[in-house]
């Protein structure tokens, strides 16, 4: 039989794709074919009210880790269902609560003989998914594999939701890795909380640290969310956006605040010539004007010849700051450069070899 490893969190953007990566390319370095898959799918390119099966329904996470990895086609396990209001529309309606014939299928392709192991990332949290018949704990007693839960560690009052997750999935659990976790507090969380975790029969794989690169949106997925119209630079919205920045303090005020940050993205109204112009001069990935009016010109010839997009949106400066504060840390993790930061982060935070004993593979 296959070796199969449900990545499993109890709530959504935790780091499971991350995690993944860092497995995947240890395995890879050891010669250990991986396959990759997530039986529920939450987010595809394609139209979701288009949901032919002629395709392989594979998603974008699927996509972006396999085209990340060199993995080839037949090491992409498509999913079952998409997540999504049409889709759960119809099975509540249509009574479905199973995840039908697939289901079969993706077991019997799981229990085939495979000389390397294969990964499946979970839905959001415990319960996502119930409704497809996909969510962790059935995935977990139907395919009796074994999980690892990627856990956004806050503080002590943590464990609760890790302790209910165990009682949950009983011993298919063999360990976590606590993700975001304050880069101070590391070295004290694996000497005092880690040894208590592990007597509660938790074992810790990782304690990796917050990073803003990871938790970082890109200026288009702002654009998008924010609905705004571009004014320049529209080739560059690739650019990650680390920290939010308000440009409503005097221009003094606002250069000595400025220099402090990086990566920014700054919300300022668009009569505030001086701010922006002084926002320009920072580390400033875009800049995004407010209220009415419109641009100066010799603000966008400044911010072409720096290469800063310039964004207006029709909201005010509270709705657009609430809009951008609710993207970090909330977004997949779909860009070059948070891949080969997650490559990093596991191998330097998470002692998979431990994983790797634990589930019988010859990983040297």
């Amino acid at each position: 039989m296959g070796k199969t490893l449900l990545i499993g969190s109890c709530e959504p953007f935790s780091g499971k794709s991350a995690l993944v990566l860092g497995i995947a390319r240890q395995l890879m370095e050891a010669n250990l074919p991986v396959r990759f898959g997530k039986p529920l799918a939450t987010s595809l390119e394609l139209d979701q009210g288009d949901l032919s099966r002629a395709a392989p329904l594979l998603d974008d996470d699927v996509r972006f880790v396999g085209s990340t990895l060199g993995l080839a086609e037949d090491q992409l396990i498509p999913s079952l269902h998409l997540l999504a209001t049409s889709t759960a529309d119809q099975r509540l309606i249509q009574g479905q609560m199973d995840a039908g014939e697939g289901f079969d299928a993706l077991r019997q392709k799981l229990q085939a003989p495979f000389d390397g192991l294969t990964l499946l990332e979970a839905a959001g949290s415990l319960h996502e998914g119930l409704l497809y018949g996909l969510s962790l704990g059935q995935l977990t007693s139907r395919l009796d594999a074994p999980v690892v839960l990627v856990h956004l560690w806050q503080d002590s009052r943590s464990v609760e939701v890790l302790l209910a997750a165990k009682e949950k999935l009983g011993d298919h659990l063999i360990g976590i890795v606590l993700n975001a976790v304050t880069p101070e507090e590391v070295e004290s969380l694996e000497r005092n909380v880690v040894p208590a975790l592990e007597a509660l029969g938790l074992a810790v794989f990782g304690v990796m640290p917050r990073s803003p690169l990871l938790r970082s949106v890109t200026v288009g997925e702002l654009v998008r969310r924010l609905e705004a119209r571009v004014i320049c630079c529209s080739e560059r919205l690739e650019l990650l956006v680390e920290t939010l920045s308000i440009g409503a303090m005097n221009v003094n005020s606002a250069m000595e605040f400025f220099r402090q940050r990086r990566n920014m993205a700054v919300v300022t109204g668009a009569d505030r010539t001086d701010i922006q112009l002084a926002a320009l001069e920072a580390s400033t990935q875009c800049l995004i004007l407010t209220g009415a009016g419109e641009p100066l010109p010799q603000l966008i010839n400044r911010a072409e010849e720096l290469e800063v997009p310039l964004i207006k949106v029709e909201h005010d400066t509270l709705a657009t700051v609430e809009v951008i504060e609710q993207a970090f840390g909330h977004v997949r993790l779909h860009e070059a450069v948070k891949a080969t930061y997650s490559f990093r982060l596991v191998e330097e935070h998470c002692h998979l070899d431990r994983l790797f004993e634990a589930l019988g593979l010859p990983v040297n």
